[in-house]
Parts: C-alpha cells; sequence; structure tokens
C-alpha cells in the first residue's frame, strides 16, 4: 500500500495539551498530511505555551482555533466535533486526561472531546511518576472503558534529567495506530479471549507460588488482536507493564480467578492463552504468616491442581471457534507440544523454550503445531510473534 493510501481524505482533528512534547505534534501534522489527510488543530492554552498557532497553521495548513466563544461565531464547536472522523490529542497531559475522565468542557478542546462521536486517540506525554500515579491511573482506565484509543507511552529520557515511561512515542510510530482507527480491520467485529501473565497461588497472606512470566507475549497478543479491529477481553494476572491500548482488562491473582474471568467472558470467536497458569496450588493456604520456629524443620506442604482453564474452554459449551494454547517448555519442546494439542482438545499450541530468557524477556521463537504440521518461526521480537499470530488467528476465522 503507498503512501497516503490510507489517510487520504481523512478529516482528523487534532488537540494539542500542555506538555514538553508538544513541539513533536507539528513533525505529526505534516506526516500526517503527507498522508493524504486533512488536519485541524485545537491547541489548549496550556499547548500554546509550547507550540504557536502560526507554526500549527503552516503545519496544518488550516485555520488553527483555540478560543471556545470565537469558534462560536465561526463553525460552532458542535460543527468542528461533527467534522472530525478522527480525534486525536497528541500530546495528552495528565491534566487534559484528567479534564476528558471528568467530561469537563470548560475550553474549546473539552467541548469538542464531548461532542464528537468520532474514535478518540490519546497519546500521553507527561513525567513518570504522573503517569503511575493512582489518580491518572484510573483516569486512563477510565477512559479505556468509555472506547478512547491510548498510543503509548513509552519509556525513555524525559526533559527533567531522569528516565521511565511517560515519553510521547514518536510521530511516525504513532501512524499505524492512526491508520488502524480507519481500517476495517481483518478481525472487525469478532470477540477475542486472551490471557496473559502469570498466576499467583497463596501460601499464606504472605508468601505465594508464582513463575517469571512478564506477560509481555500475552499483551502483546491482545494488542495486536485490537490493531486489527478485535474487541479483546484480556484476562491477566499480576503483571509490572502497561495495559494495551483498547483492550479490556481483566485482572485476577490465582488460576481458579483466572478461570472464573475466562468463562465470564465468553462468547468469544477466538481464545489465545498465553498466560504461564500455575499447575499447583496449596492445598490448604495458611491464615496467617507461617512462623520460623527455632528447632523446627521445613514445613511440608500439600498441593492440589489447579483447573485446567485451556481444556476447560477447549471442551465448554460456549466453546471459540479457535482455541490456541501455549506450551513454555524445556526439552522436547515441539513432542510435548503435540501431546498437549492432543491432550487439552485445543486447536492450535504455541510452543517456545523457555530455557534461556525468553520468560521475561524480549524476544521469542516459536513453533505454531496443529493437527496437520508443525511451523517453525525464527527468534524476533515478542511484538512480532504477536502480530504474526493475530493475523493468522484473523485467516483462520475469516
Amino acid at each position: 500500500m503507498t503512501l497516503g493510501a490510507m489517510l487520504q481524505g481523512r478529516r482528523i482533528l487534532l488537540v494539542v495539551s500542555g506538555s514538553v512534547a508538544a513541539f513533536k505534534a507539528l513533525a505529526l501534522a505534516r506526516l500526517l498530511r503527507a498522508d493524504g489527510a486533512t488536519v485541524r488543530a485545537v491547541p489548549t492554552a496550556a499547548g500554546l505555551r509550547f507550540v504557536t498557532k502560526e507554526s500549527l497553521a503552516a503545519l496544518t495548513g488550516e485555520p488553527v482555533m483555540d478560543d471556545l466563544w470565537a469558534a462560536e461565531s465561526e463553525i460552532g464547536h458542535i460543527r468542528l466535533a461533527r467534522w472530525a472522523e478522527l480525534v486525536l490529542v497528541a500530546p495528552a497531559s495528565a491534566n487534559r486526561l484528567a479534564a476528558m475522565a471528568a467530561g469537563l468542557a470548560d475550553d474549546l478542546a473539552g467541548c469538542v472531546l464531548l461532542a464528537t462521536r468520532a474514535p478518540v486517540l490519546a497519546a500521553p506525554a507527561m513525567n513518570p511518576a504522573m503517569w503511575g500515579h493512582p489518580a491518572t491511573v484510573a483516569n486512563v482506565a477510565l477512559l479505556r472503558a468509555r472506547g478512547v484509543r491510548f498510543i503509548g507511552p513509552v519509556e525513555g529520557a524525559m526533559a527533567e534529567p531522569e528516565s521511565g515511561p511517560g515519553r510521547l512515542v514518536e510521530p511516525d510510530a504513532m501512524l499505524p495506530a492512526i491508520r488502524a482507527a480507519f481500517a476495517a480491520g481483518p478481525l472487525e467485529g469478532r470477540h477475542v479471549l486472551v490471557t496473559s501473565g502469570p498466576t499467583h497461588e497463596p501460601i499464606d497472606p504472605v508468601r505465594f507460588i508464582a513463575n517469571r512470566s512478564s506477560g509481555r507475549q500475552g499483551h502483546g497478543i491482545a494488542a495486536a488482536c485490537a490493531a486489527l479491529g478485535a474487541r479483546v477481553t484480556l484476562v491477566s494476572g499480576p503483571v509490572a507493564i502497561p495495559d494495551p491500548p483498547g483492550v479490556l482488562v481483566r485482572r485476577v491473582e490465582t488460576a481458579r480467578e483466572m478461570l472464573l474471568a475466562c468463562e465470564a467472558a465468553l462468547p468469544a470467536d477466538a481464545a489465545i492463552c498465553a498466560a504461564a497458569v500455575a499447575d499447583w496450588r496449596v492445598a490448604r493456604e495458611a491464615g496467617q504468616k507461617m512462623k520460623k520456629e527455632p528447632g523446627m524443620g521445613a514445613p511440608t506442604l500439600e498441593m492440589a491442581l489447579n483447573p485446567d482453564i485451556l481444556a476447560t474452554l477447549s471442551a465448554h459449551a460456549l466453546r471459540p471457534r479457535l482455541v490456541v494454547g501455549f506450551a513454555a517448555e524445556t526439552e522436547r519442546v515441539v513432542a510435548h507440544a503435540q501431546a498437549k494439542l492432543a491432550r487439552k482438545g485445543c486447536d492450535w499450541v504455541v510452543a517456545n523454550d523457555v530455557s534461556g530468557d525468553v520468560m521475561g524477556g524480549a524476544e521469542n521463537a516459536v513453533q505454531i503445531v496443529t493437527a496437520g504440521g508443525v511451523e517453525d518461526w525464527p527468534r524476533m521480537p515478542k511484538e512480532e510473534v504477536a502480530a504474526r499470530l493475530a493475523r493468522r488467528v484473523a485467516e483462520a476465522l475469516s
């Protein structure tokens, strides 16, 4: 597909809020125009502390509106909101996200965001402490639940002499998500259930059994399916990574909680069980912290089997059309995956050797095991594994 084909003639309203990263909105406007879009900018008062109306007008080629009352005398905020096919808030400051979550309409940007029927994309940019603050976390969760999609942020250097999550995604890296907002993806209208991360099985109120899963692969799969247009429910164990954009997240701790959340999410067109679920749990969790007393040996823990989520979904009355399992192995990887495929009753097993740095790492090398054979994929970033698997799921459901 040639440059400009996907955004040709599309109408994008660019809201520029107050952030040091606001200067990147100029480059973004230029890229969007080069991709064929018509761009109108609505800077906030704080945004104009970092960029000028003149520079935005020059890069968009359109008049810039920043005053609510002046806009009313010209085209009005309702007409402006109806004009937009996509509202892009870039950068989205912590203050702007809070205003969006609260539904504030005390400026032109706020009124447009309340009145628009178009999809809204937000690209946050702020200090890591602000991004991780419970207020911002709650605002982002609320906005996601309302359908706002997020691009980033990413980790990197800040204007301050520190680094962390909160850096604005670079303008060229935003383009795929912006294009995807207009595209009717191959998973449009489909519901995909994804599990991710580890489970934590409590021993007592302090200790638990877990594994080294970071959730990066499962979260990447959820994001990739959403990018192809799917409605995604992500059931995640405890992880330390951000929620994927445009995804409904159900957080759980234990395998039993994960199974209940998966069953509650049915029906689904596909289920991708990427979580590293603990096979066993302590049969009787201690109600108080187990104490190490002088002269006592190590305690004996009686173990019980956890529910088999993959097998349960494969045999469920509301079984998804496609059920995909993961096999994390340290030896005889393909043989174990083939046995798992037959034993669990699923359609595919994604096998990977986790004897190295895969669990918690950035890359993966997998084999797709089906009744028809084994397909080897080379080692690649987990995000690319996720994208390729999402495309395979789309093909299978088409």
